[in-house]
């Protein structure tokens, strides 16, 4: 087992656990390189590797003849990148029908299969559990003096300091959450590891994702596009007409075709919109809100350093935006919730909005500066007037989370909290 010493405690450790003491099966999901390897490796008792260079070869003529012989192992038992061999997916659901045990099988993935390579969608068997890059709670880079469930249970005055200064808030923005980069102690080599992790999806991941062989430049155009359009709801035709000075002849369907490539490798993750209860007739707007799994993709693809952001600040602040979405999916998930973005047909808006399973919510605005704060503030009280509160919950906090210093509590009731303050 390949435990590191220099491994950061993750969140998925405790959900990993606790899901080995309630299912059978846990299939990881997530990007390459966010740490599901690692994390599965320290509570796994025996691990096939499939693509091991040494042992690939007979691991698929295995898979493809008795696919049943690579699960022989102690439990639970890690089968990393099974996707390499979809059979695996139906031997171990075949397996966990015969048996009663918890905590069989751990698969990890950094791709969806084709529809149709496996006989069974695993429900009832499998449990699915998502991994993403570190949030700054994790890389500790966040005091966490502001919990996000402790939001939602009561209104509290809250009081926090955030040791991020503007210089390492661009820093730990393009280099991303990727745990590798984060335990690097020289800055230009984890922000290398993630133009290197860019290039690899450009080059060859993208296409071999579901085998369909596809231009790396239009790769690389169309996520340069995207990575202009993050943090917006830019649509298909928008994209494309946006690729005119990078790639005249993309058609909207193999723009389409290429974001779905991406979204199967985990790299792009849109934020759906949401659609309250609201007093008037105001039409709601559906279309998702651009982002990557972590900004430092569109960073990178961008060639956008931290000098870089420190010079741009209408990018800076975009991207901002999506690091505060990727923590917020991260810490909202661990509290049974989900995020959406909110817009409406009179453009009032609010940038995320975190639902629980339970119906409550909160809605947040994303701001860097300290002087947009009150516009914010005011967005989010007119939004909390917008949804009816008669079908709806009242909303348990509206918070605007900037990249300033200081957590406090207005005295209209809004936070004011910095992503440097905040955890789950």
């Amino acid at each position: 087992m390949a435990i590191t010493d220099d491994y950061l405690p993750r969140f998925a450790d405790t959900v990993l656990s606790d899901m080995l003491q309630t299912f059978k099966a846990i299939y990881i999901a997530g990007p390459k390189w966010c740490g599901k390897t690692s994390t599965a490796e320290r509570q796994a008792k025996s691990t096939l590797y499939m693509q091991d260079p040494d042992t690939i070869k007979s691991n698929l003529k295995a898979a493809d003849t008795k696919p049943s012989l690579l699960l022989i192992g102690e439990k639970p038992r890690l089968l990393d990148e099974w996707q390499v061999a979809p059979s695996l997916w139906d031997a171990v659901r075949f397996a966990v029908d015969k048996n009663s045990e918890r905590g069989q099988y751990i698969l990890t993935g950094s791709a969806t299969v084709k529809d149709g390579s496996t006989m069974h969608t695993g429900t009832g068997r499998i449990a699915r559990m998502v991994m993403r890059p570190m949030s700054l709670y994790e890389s500790k880079e966040s005091s966490g003096h502001v919990s996000l469930k402790a939001l939602f249970e009561s209104e509290q005055d809250i009081e926090g300091v955030s040791s991020l200064s503007i210089e390492k808030l661009a820093f730990v923005l393009a280099r991303g959450g990727w745990p590798d980069a984060v335990t690097v102690k020289d800055n230009r080599r984890a922000l290398n590891q993630v133009y290197d992790y860019v290039e690899a999806v450009i080059n060859t991941d993208v296409s071999k994702v579901d085998e369909v062989q596809r231009d790396p430049e239009r790769v690389r155009a169309l996520m340069r596009s995207l990575a202009r359009n993050i943090s917006t709801q830019a649509n298909i035709s928008t994209l494309r007409a946006d690729l005119s000075g990078d790639e005249e002849s993309i058609s909207e369907s193999t723009v389409s075709s290429y974001i779905n490539a991406m979204s199967k490798l985990f790299v792009v993750e849109d934020l759906r919109a949401w659609n309250p209860a609201v007093r008037s007739k105001t039409a709601v707007r559906t279309s998702p809100t651009r982002h990557f799994v972590d900004p430092s993709i569109a960073a990178a693809v961008l060639r956008i350093g931290p000098d870089g952001l420190l010079k741009d600040f209408e990018t800076f602040g975009l991207l901002f935006e999506s690091l505060v979405i990727r923590d917020l999916r991260i810490y909202s998930e661990l509290i049974d919730g989900e995020i959406f973005h909110y817009r409406d047909k009179n453009d009032l808006e609010a940038d995320a909005v975190v639902q629980l399973r339970d119906g409550r919510w909160g809605a947040v605005e994303v701001k860097m500066g300290s002087s947009e704060i009150e516009k914010a503030a005011a967005n989010l009280l007119k939004l909390k007037a917008t949804v009816n509160t008669e079908k709806m919950n009242e909303p348990s906090f509206l918070m605007v989370v900037t990249a300033s210093a200081y957590a406090y509590r207005r005295p209209d009731g809004v936070y004011i909290v910095p992503i440097g303050c905040l955890k789950n």
